[in-house]
């Protein structure tokens, strides 16, 4: 009888384990995502209800103020997507006392997403626990009075955050990426809503895991996507939402959490974009615009969130995460023609790589900082030559190490945010690495939204909590 008891016991467990290998091996980490079909009216499909998603449905005005600035950060990197402010005020050396220099400072739901700057205005792509709702938030720069806010309800769940792209802006309009692949287009001044784009839903893409990642971007009055699915890549017209043109996508390659670069080479502009699949290059104007201009598989990973950095003499610098490391392949432009060749792989501990942010190229040189799994210099801020990105120049040494934060140059100086919230400032070189100062700016964790700057002001975030520090030289921050 014991016997017995104990082989009905022995099989129960053996099930149970086989049932628990195959549902962690067939797991989704996004797979509870439910996907928007507009006009569906919350409709019941066989056992589950289709979540509808009315783009813009939801404004609130809070005050209506005039305001000014000479300055704009008007996109992912900033406007020249370099990530390099051409800010003519003079930016402070060292802080002047122990507390930071913090002018406002906001709670925002669980996410990465970073500000954009025009006019006196900051801008924040924002997700709304209570309400259910992605918001775009727009506040008065200099006292972070929220102004007005505009967005859509949507169910989405916490995975590392929320909300984490970057909106893109001019003078008329402003243009979001939401966490589900959700395009909204509004008047940047007011808020008044123009259309919107479902990538997921209208392109049959698949959603990358810890949701959209790709910032948006506005060239002129034209919003350039990835979405993978039925279209590589589509322009749209920020006046109207008229679809301008699709890029087919017959290999069927997905959408990354890498952003669109603009680049202009061998006489052609082009949109370059490192994707799930593969590189490539797609005409930006001409007779082959929207065609396929060159393309490699060779870099080919399931996570990647660093953007192409993309250089003048025709490489370009990939990188990815979760150890793969990064690769240099050159471009040639031969008579009208574009042709791609790897120049050289390498793992994280080999040379440059990056995990999450995108180095930085200034002064015929790449920064960034090495990843978690780089060996003895993980996380350290580190300067490279391109022709040899092997060959670590300089680091900040491993006293100095920042995570995945965010770095921008302004000033002459590098800015970097290390994921703890402690922001760095260093003398910008190609030759050393000088640090001048360091200050604990944010209490939370995971620090990694892009930094932006105008006039003087400058924002960062960790998860939760928005700040904006005064670090001008004559501001009130200075003694």
């Amino acid at each position: 009888m014991k016997k017995w008891k104990t082989n009905i016991i022995y099989s129960v467990f053996i099930v149970a384990a086989l049932g628990s290998l195959i549902w962690w091996q067939s797991y989704n980490p996004a797979g509870f995502v439910t996907l928007s079909i507009q006009g569906m009216d919350n409709r019941i499909t066989g056992d589950s209800v289709v979540e509808v998603i009315k783009i813009g449905e939801m404004y609130t005005s809070y005050e209506a103020v005039t305001t000014s600035g000479n300055e704009n950060w008007t996109r992912f990197r900033g406007e020249q997507l370099d990530n390099i402010s051409k800010t003519k005020i003079p930016l402070i050396d060292a802080f002047k006392s122990e507390e930071p220099p913090i002018v406002w400072s906001v709670d925002l739901g669980e996410g990465h997403a970073g500000a954009v700057i025009y006019e006196g205005k900051a801008y924040v792509l924002d997700y709304d626990e209570a309400r259910r709702a992605d918001l775009l938030r727009c506040y008065e720069l200099s006292s972070g009075k929220e102004l007005w806010q505009r967005g859509y309800r949507i169910s989405i769940r916490r995975n590392h955050g929320m909300s984490r792209t970057v909106p893109a802006l001019n003078e008329k309009y402003i243009l979001t990426v939401g966490p589900r692949g959700q395009v909204m287009c509004l008047d940047r001044e007011d808020g008044n809503y123009r259309w919107g784009l479902d990538m997921i839903a209208d392109y049959e893409s698949e959603l990358p895991y810890w949701y959209t990642g790709q910032c948006p971007l506005m060239d002129d009055d034209t919003a350039i996507l990835v979405p993978g699915g039925k279209a590589l890549m589509v322009a749209v017209d920020c006046e109207t939402g008229e679809i301008l043109w699709e890029t087919p996508n017959p290999e069927g390659w997905k959408m990354s959490h890498a952003s669109v670069m603009p680049w202009t080479f061998g006489g052609q502009k082009m949109y370059v974009y490192s994707g799930v699949n593969g590189v490539y290059g797609i005409a930006a104007d001409g007779a082959e615009q929207g065609k396929v201009l060159w393309s490699t598989s060779e870099w080919n990973h399931s996570v990647v969130a660093p953007s192409a950095v993309c250089m003048p003499d025709g490489k370009v610098f990939l990188a990815a995460g979760y150890g793969v490391g990064s690769m240099m392949i050159e471009v040639k432009a031969l008579n009208g023609k574009f042709e791609v060749s790897v120049l050289d792989e390498y793992k994280t501990i080999e040379g440059l790589a990056s995990e999450q942010q995108t180095p930085l190229f200034y002064g015929g040189k790449l920064f960034g900082i090495l990843p978690k799994d780089a060996g003895p210099m993980r996380n350290q801020f580190v300067c490279v030559n391109p022709d040899d990105p092997r060959k670590i120049l300089w680091s900040s040494g491993k006293e100095a190490r920042f995570g995945l934060g965010p770095y921008i140059i302004a000033d002459n100086k590098l800015f970097i945010l290390s994921d703890d919230g402690e922001l760095t400032i260093a003398r910008l070189s190609t030759t050393s690495w000088q640090q001048l100062d360091q200050m604990k700016i944010l209490d939370g964790h995971d620090a990694w939204a892009p930094i932006a700057i105008a006039d003087g002001y400058m924002i960062m975030r960790d998860s939760k909590t928005m700040v904006c520090l005064d670090m001008r030289k004559c501001g009130s921050n200075e003694e």
